[in-house]
């Protein structure tokens, strides 16, 4: 990544968007199969900033710098459809140790909130920005607060 990239995304907390075709889960890792070879990003008002890095890229630069995923895991919310489902599913959870081997990416993953399948569709991964888990604008945050707000 970029030197001018890096510096984007800690100046607009950038949050990350991931996707894939279905994801797997084996104890305590979760393989993302069929990912996206590029990973989103984008920023909440006012800089409303939206680009993308590969997602090699983005697994390559999950140890480096200050705050780093590698040093500060970050929250995120894995979205999900179970076979024969038509509503999507979610769980919250860390994320750690993104491995990459060709088009499937495998995190180790903490469970935080809900649960997830042995086996799931249409996946979509809503990472937090780097040093601010559960932030007020993160999606895992969001996400929290209407769980909270509907008990």
């Amino acid at each position: 990544m970029s030197d001018d990239i890096e510096k984007t995304l800690e100046e607009i907390e950038a949050l990350f968007a991931q996707t894939a075709r279905e994801l797997t889960t084996d104890g305590d890792q979760v393989t993302l199969h069929g990912a996206s070879p590029a990973t989103l990003y984008f920023s909440d008002r006012p800089q409303r900033v939206v680009g993308h890095l590969t997602t090699k890229q983005f697994v390559d630069e999950w140890g480096k710098g200050e705050n780093s995923f590698a040093e500060d895991p970050p929250n995120a919310v894995i979205s999900f459809v179970e076979k024969g489902d038509q509503t999507p599913e979610d769980a919250i959870v860390v994320l750690k140790d993104p491995q990459i081997d060709g088009d499937s990416l495998t995190y180790t993953v903490d469970m935080l909130e809900g649960s997830l399948p042995p086996k799931g569709e249409l996946v979509s991964v809503f990472i937090d920005p780097f040093g601010r888990p559960l932030s007020p604008v993160s999606l895992a945050g969001i996400n929290r607060r209407q769980r909270r707000r509907g008990r």
